[in-house]
């Protein structure tokens, strides 16, 4: 009888075993109508997202101008959000124009892997270019021992460090469960909470370590991001000249408008509990942190920065004259 047991379960296991060697991401549904709209709109996003970072990158590093600690940790973010959204965009826009879309085990892990990384060191470094515009307002005389060349290479390299420990806590977490042969996701990318949803075991620990460590990273660096502005703002409305108060919230605007996009968003995805965040179309949130808003960023502090727009248009007078 055990033989025969044994016998019967052998095909099952080993269903089992290869079913999870790929997932299928179903995207938005399985219409043709339902695939090429968010492929074309994903792609026209992305070409305008790898353009305008990629645009700002070259002024910044084109203009001795621009080479002060703010503009590096930009040119970071630029760069961050290229990874970031490269991350997702060409696996998804290749699902949504093939009749296969299924994603590899091991690509699926590295995926949501360089996910966690970029997310999570997109958050420590505007956190970092918080405290910047804090020494750059508040301690202006300290400022370029402060943020010294050395402590900004640090602290960019910290942040991808820390990026780096918690998608490796994370991919470890949620790449460990069973399966059971269940491999549809209901998304257009590896991310955690469909992932882990996918899952025949307990996954108490797993959302528990997710919620716990999305809300410590998220509610750290925002209190950073909370304090360094308030010591701004204080300082800034004890200036006595309306113009010194215009120029100094000049550099931060542009900032705040960037935080308060990924905070906001991330937060509603992430920091809180599993069940709560199923209340909601979890996709169409998703596309707005992986596409929009790293297309938004360089556009954001290109039209509201008067360096940025200055030396764009010396570049581009620059090449007309060479012409």
């Amino acid at each position: 009888i055990s033989l025969q047991k044994l016998t019967s379960m052998a095909p099952v296991r080993e269903w089992n075993r290869t079913a999870v060697m790929e997932f299928i991401l179903l995207g938005f549904g399985n219409g043709p109508g339902c695939q090429m709209i968010p492929s074309v709109l994903f792609l026209v996003i992305y070409t305008v997202t790898v353009l305008g970072n990629t645009t700002l990158v070259l002024i910044i590093r084109v203009n001795s101008r621009l080479h002060t600690p703010m503009y590096f940790f930009l040119m970071n973010l630029s760069l961050l959000d290229l990874c970031f959204t490269s991350t997702i965009a060409p696996r998804a826009i290749a699902s949504f124009l093939s009749w296969s879309k299924a994603i590899s085990y091991n690509g699926c892990a590295t995926q949501f892997f360089f996910f966690c990384l970029f997310l999570t060191t997109e958050a420590f470094l505007l956190a970092a270019m918080a405290f910047d515009r804090y020494t750059s307002i508040c301690k202006p005389l300290l400022y370029p021992i402060t943020m010294s060349k050395w402590v900004c290479i640090q602290i960019v390299a910290g942040s991808y460090i820390c990026g780096c420990v918690n998608a490796m806590v994370q991919t470890d977490f949620t790449f460990t469960l069973h399966n059971c042969g269940r491999n549809k996701i209901d998304h257009f990318f590896c991310d955690g909470p469909p992932l882990i949803s996918l899952s025949c075991s307990d996954t108490y620990v797993n959302n528990l370590v997710m919620f716990t460590l999305c809300g410590l990273i998220i509610a750290s660096t925002a209190l950073i991001v909370l304090i360094s502005y308030i010591y701004i703002i204080s300082t800034v409305l004890r200036i006595s000249s309306a113009e010194g108060r215009h120029r100094a919230f000049s550099t931060c605007t542009s900032h705040m408008l960037v935080v308060t996009l990924f905070y906001g968003t991330t937060a509603f995805m992430y920091a809180q509990p599993t069940w709560l965040s199923s209340l909601y179309p979890r996709k169409a949130v998703s596309v707005f942190y992986t596409f929009v808003t790293p297309m938004l960023n360089p556009f954001i502090y290109s039209l509201r920065n008067k360096d940025v727009k200055e030396a764009l248009r010396k570049t581009m007078g620059h090449k007309s004259l060479t012409k």
